[in-house]
């Protein structure tokens, strides 16, 4: 009698990997098991724009007829890709069909090395309008959070977050400018990387943020992050180092005034904490010397990368939602006036490297989250101040770091008293993105989590 053949929906990208190199499985029958889950349950999700179910069969196929599978860290492992990244043969959407781009002629860097590495697109990730919300909505649907529907998964990778974390696929593909990886990955309870500067290809000029977006990947372990970073930045290994005693200081103020943590996100830094010192690190309360003029910056900057966006890419403002319309309009007015300039965010970045060089710190670990996630409905069409009021309260921490080009990390620890997961973001100096995901190794073997939504998709391993 013939054995059955395992669903492979809920592995990690490298079991399924490592399965299809040794003949356990075949990238066929992974992407056919994910398929049919995605078919099942994005609906209730909205994670997904575009399904590429009979090309992605046909890629799987193709990977299953390569001779050499063992040069392949990623085969057949089914990937999301983000709708505002290049995909040869789709248009890019950009998270409205106002913003939608024309069909792309061939793939971004970023995706041909997932697909070189044989991972196969089977699909592509919502995200907000223009990437600008840490809330994931579009004018047809919200994304919502597989930990609890009626909460937001974040943004502006929201879709590619949701989906790795009801195991629509193992491993996504993000992009980070002001936080939109890492709070999208604390939000639904995953592995969330923004490498630092010049580490891996950056996106077009118009999606780029002045040069601060970085691509990405949101994943359920620290394994699969590490596989995933290692591809998109052209290196041969993914293998990390048990880390000597560091040295990480440990902060909890917000970097915008005036922005209170709750306790549960306050709790995870101390338990964070606690598992460094268990791990024989140093843990020393010290805050980043945050300028009273870098919450003004910042929000200068997300102004004007909106307009930047629209300036380029010729973008018909009068189509898109009223929350974007008002973020360029006002994003050209923070341009023309001088308020969005290159010095400032250099000399932030030199202030926060000297940070870790004058006092010998090795990283820095702060909340992931300042709040709960929002609600997930609505936000499309409601007003700007509300979109930014919503964002700048519970997602203070990612930013700043955007403006500094370093390279920072968000990891699960724990679970809210809601139900909804906790994380804390792990920042370091330039060079530093195997140190972090080293560390967060050492958080996932000393106190491991969920890796998916328990209640909604209780049967995922």
């Amino acid at each position: 009698m013939t054995e059955p053949v395992p669903n492979w929906v809920g592995a990690t990208a490298k079991q399924i990997a490592r399965g299809v190199r040794r003949g356990d499985t075949s990238a066929t029958q992974v992407v056919a098991d994910h398929l049919e889950h995605i078919a099942s349950r994005d609906p209730l999700l909205g994670a997904l724009r575009i399904v590429r179910g009979g090309e992605a069969a046909t890629e799987a196929e193709k990977v299953d007829e390569q001779q050499d599978l063992t040069r392949l860290p990623l085969a057949g492992v089914p990937v999301a890709v983000k709708e505002n990244t290049a995909i040869a043969g789709l248009p890019t959407w950009n998270g409205s069909a106002a913003a939608r781009g024309p069909i792309a002629e061939e793939d971004h860097e970023v995706v041909r090395r997932l697909r070189g590495a044989g991972a196969v697109v089977v699909a592509t990730s919502r995200m907000p309008e223009l990437g600008m919300w840490a809330t994931t909505d579009c004018d047809e649907v919200p994304t919502r959070n597989p930990w609890d529907l009626t909460r937001t998964p974040g943004g502006s990778s929201g879709g590619a977050a949701a989906a790795v974390a009801a195991g629509l696929v193992p491993i996504a593909h993000g992009n980070d400018g002001f936080g939109s990886i890492r709070i999208p990955a604390a939000c639904c309870g995953l592995v969330g990387l923004k490498p630092g500067r010049g580490v891996v290809p950056p996106p077009p000029v118009a999606d780029s943020f002045f040069g601060m977006t970085e691509h990405g990947v949101l994943a359920t372990t620290v394994a699969d992050a590490a596989i995933g970073f290692a591809v998109l930045a052209g290196r041969d290994s993914a293998k990390l180092t048990e880390p000597s005693q560091l040295k990480i200081a440990v902060s909890t103020r917000s970097p915008a005034p005036g922005i209170r943590v709750d306790a549960p996100n306050r709790d995870a830094v101390a338990a964070a904490s606690r598992l460094l010192l268990a791990a024989g690190h140093t843990a020393v309360a010290r805050d980043p010397a945050y300028p009273v003029s870098l919450g003004v910056r910042g929000i200068a900057t997300w102004l004007g990368a909106a307009w930047e966006k629209v300036e380029q890419e010729g973008l018909p403002v009068a189509s898109l939602q009223r929350r974007t319309r008002r973020h360029a309009r006002l994003g050209k007015i923070t341009i023309q006036r001088g308020y969005v300039r290159e010095r400032d965010r250099e000399d932030w970045r030199d202030r926060s490297i000297a940070f870790f060089a004058d006092n010998g710190f090795d990283l820095l670990i702060t909340p992931a989250l300042a709040a709960t996630p929002p609600v997930a409905d609505g936000w499309a069409t409601k007003s700007w101040s509300a979109n930014m009021l919503a964002c700048m309260r519970y997602a203070p921490f990612a930013a700043p770091w955007n403006l500094a080009g370093l390279p920072a990390l968000v990891v699960p620890v724990g679970v809210r008293p809601d139900g909804l997961p906790l994380a804390v973001q792990l920042v370091g100096p330039p060079g530093a993105e195997t140190t972090l995901l080293a560390v967060a190794g050492q958080f996932e073997m000393a106190a491991p989590w969920q890796r998916h939504a328990p209640t909604v998709f209780p049967a995922l391993r």
